[in-house]
């Protein structure tokens, strides 16, 4: 069983920041790529950013500049720093992994999904 579980999500003013943590657990033996996507209320899901294992991360083109994606392999962690928030930012985010488990192939799994609200 492999879980992946977010954090870090809220309320915040247009142009402030939030940081968003995914914490992978269970049987895995290595990751294809970690990342974050986002849905808002009637869109279709997004990314906002992946980095795979060994390679340069990948920004969705609306948070380029404004968000980083960062990993720590030896947690199995990977973060979504979140700097000036705009109100089209707006969306519950889903933590997403590629990964393979001890004797089974690539699997991708998602987090339960966290709510990013920006407002004045």
């Amino acid at each position: 069983q492999v879980q992946l579980v977010e954090s870090g999500g809220g309320l915040v003013q247009p142009g402030g920041s939030l940081r968003l943590s995914c914490a992978a657990s269970g049987s895995i033996f290595s990751f294809n790529f970690m990342g974050w996507y986002r849905q808002a209320p009637g869109k279709q899901r997004e990314l906002v950013a992946a980095i795979p294992s060994g390679g340069r991360a990948n920004y969705g083109d609306s948070v380029k500049g404004r968000f980083t994606i960062s990993r720590d392999n030896a947690k199995n962690t990977v973060n979504l720093q979140m700097n000036s928030l705009k109100p089209e930012d707006t969306a519950v985010y889903y933590c997403n992994a590629n990964l393979i488990q001890y004797g089974s192939s690539s699997k991708n799994y998602w987090g339960q999904g966290t709510q990013v609200t920006v407002s004045s």
